[in-house]
């Protein structure tokens, strides 16, 4: 009767005796406590939090922030294209109309009324600022405060708008 098989490849085991300082696992052990040894003599990377400050590559990619134009009307107009390219589906959007003697708050005649977004489920890819044609949302080079509730991971439209007197710069951020 015919042998068949699934792949041609056939890996032939061999059954080697081990010989006796193998068989004592000296030589894995020495070769063990080398390396220990060769870390125990290098430069240490623990970082004391509070007096250390992490130093972030300038493309990393924190908590989100709307910006404002320098008359610090929003510059969101609620198109919702963020929303359709967050692959996470992290970003909600209510949009609203401007109402007469609003034109000081916002650019356009529309306004995102509420804007959220779910840092649970964000995975900070970037790709809302990409898709955002009037350069509204931008990630930062802030850390996503650590909370201890679900709900307060939600950040309304207040937490991301950015105040005028604390402006922040995404010049690095920015593409043409």
């Amino acid at each position: 009767m015919a042998e068949y098989s699934l792949s041609n490849r056939k890996v032939v085991v061999s059954n080697k005796e081990m010989t006796f300082t193998e068989k004592l696992y000296l030589p894995a052990i020495l070769k063990g406590m080398g390396v220990t040894l060769n870390h125990f003599f290098k430069k240490k990377v623990t970082l004391i939090h509070g007096e250390d400050l992490k130093t972030f590559a300038p493309t990393y990619r924190g908590l989100h922030v709307l910006k404002r134009d320098a008359e610090g009307r929003e510059n969101c107009t609620a198109c919702g294209l963020c929303a359709v390219a967050c692959p996470a589906e992290a970003i909600t959007i209510v949009a609203a109309e401007r109402q007469p003697g609003e034109e000081h708050l916002y650019r356009e005649e529309k306004y995102a009324s509420s804007y959220e977004i779910n840092m649970l489920r964000c995975i900070f890819c970037g790709l809302c600022e990409h898709a955002c044609p009037k350069q509204a949302v931008y990630l930062t080079d802030r850390l996503v405060d650590a909370e201890y509730k679900r709900k307060d991971f939600i950040y309304t439209k207040e937490d991301l708008v950015e105040k005028m007197d604390d402006r922040i710069d995404v010049s690095n951020r920015q593409h043409n």
